[in-house]
């Protein structure tokens, strides 16, 4: 599978490594608005052996439409800002290119952009896109079902330098019906990653916990999406929609 992938900053650079390692994915190319690393060989970059001789190109350089002309690929994976999807969703959906965004935040009009796309080509879109925090975020919701009046209390931490509450702690209390005032959050040193979510039972107490141990888990996580987006028609998808068939079998 031919993928481009848009954002090379550090989760970027992490989900590059790990496509690179994986023979049933070819990174065509890498997609970034400064010029520093213009035509750089993507794998020589990340000191990686590969197959893959994929390169860095610039916005400032060459345009979405001529890079895909030169480079077709299957599927665009996003890990820059909500501004991405102005620059390759038009195209994208002209050509059925499969979409997978992994922005945490996007506003209405970001949001009402993806819904038109994938009236075009498939469109998979998650604020954190590691399998194992998707599969905490069900696993939360089943057991609210079970429990519905239980106590919830949701704690995110994140490195020192993060802004505002996580994506994915709002998603997860949004699915819980928690408020966002609720959520207690920790910032602090290098931490990647980390979201629990507490059931206070009478008598006894659930947590549910999942921490990111290095951004490549970024990585493993969209192609488990991307090669699940394989056989699917036009839609705009969620990591549920992904997770659910595994449970019916």
């Amino acid at each position: 599978m031919k993928v481009g992938l848009i954002g090379f900053g550090k989760t970027g650079k992490a989900v590059a490594n790990v496509i690179l390692q994986n023979k049933d994915f070819c990174l065509e190319w890498v997609l970034i608005r400064n010029t520093l690393l213009n035509q750089r060989s993507i794998s020589e970059f990340l000191g990686i052996e590969s197959d893959d001789c994929g390169l860095i190109y610039s916005t400032s350089t060459i345009t979405i439409e001529d890079l895909l002309e030169k480079h077709p690929v299957d599927i665009i994976i996003d890990f820059s800002s909500e501004t991405g999807i102005y620059l390759y969703g038009e195209i994208a959906g002209k050509r059925k290119i499969k979409i997978i965004t992994a922005i945490s935040h996007y506003k209405e009009k970001e949001i009402k952009i993806l819904k038109e796309l994938s009236l075009k080509t498939v469109v998979f879109w998650s604020p954190n896109i590691t399998l194992g925090v998707n599969y905490l975020m069900f696993a939360a919701k089943f057991l609210k079902k079970i429990a519905p009046w239980v106590d919830i209390e949701i704690i995110e931490e994140h490195f020192k330098g993060k802004e505002g509450v996580s994506g994915t702690a709002l998603k997860i209390a949004e699915a819980l019906d928690v408020e966002k005032s609720d959520i207690s959050s920790v910032r602090a040193g290098g931490i990647v990653g980390k979201h629990e979510v507490i059931f206070g039972f009478p008598y006894q107490t659930v947590r549910l916990i999942h921490e990111s141990i290095s951004r490549e888990a970024f990585g493993s996580g969209a192609i488990f999406i991307a090669e699940n987006l394989v056989d699917k028609k036009e839609g705009l998808y969620n990591f549920e929609d992904i997770l659910l068939p595994y449970f019916s079998k």
